[in-house]
């Protein structure tokens, strides 16, 4: 079963790899903000370092954002893993569940770090994220199978007058 749902699961594992190495001293505010501030001095010359910082927080609590919703998809997706069952709810709630365990042990992760910190506000953004993926892929999932269940209705009512002709 396994090796059924690998190719569900390996983009999940992978994103969370990726995630963790995003959580690395590579990443840090220092860091970040050395890459950043150049790019937006270009654009606008004149910021002063306070509103660069508050640009920076706003930067990286969207990447926290992001990086969650991508994985909150990616979980939906695993769980469903092609399933044409509708069972939307027990698919969001446990990626929304898994994605905050993850969440909480990635800044568990930086409280070891010289360069990070840990804090519940950054599993706060990542839940939103998640929150976010979890809408996302529901309305997504209706919109396809609504979509299928469409055309197929609409396939049948073709063939049913086509048949009624002859």
């Amino acid at each position: 079963m396994f090796m059924r749902n690998f190719h569900y699961w390996a983009p999940v594992l992978f994103w969370m790899v990726f995630t963790y190495w995003m959580s690395s001293a590579t990443f840090s505010s220092m860091n970040t903000a050395s890459i950043l501030e150049p790019i937006i001095r270009f654009f606008v010359p004149s910021i002063s370092r306070k509103e660069f910082i508050a640009i920076h927080r706003i930067i990286r609590k969207l990447a926290h954002v992001t990086e969650y919703l991508i994985l909150g998809v990616l979980l939906f997706r695993a769980f469903r893993a092609g399933s044409e069952e509708k069972r939307l709810w027990h698919w969001a709630i446990s990626s929304l569940a898994v994605l905050v365990l993850f969440a909480m042990t990635d800044e568990f992760h930086q409280s070891f770090l010289r360069v990070r910190t840990a804090s519940l506000r950054d599993v706060y953004f990542d839940t939103l994220g998640g929150l976010l993926a979890q809408c996302v892929s529901v309305l997504w999932y209706q919109r396809l199978h609504l979509k299928s269940v469409g055309h197929g209705e609409q396939g049948e009512r073709r063939e049913l007058e086509g048949a009624g002709e002859r």
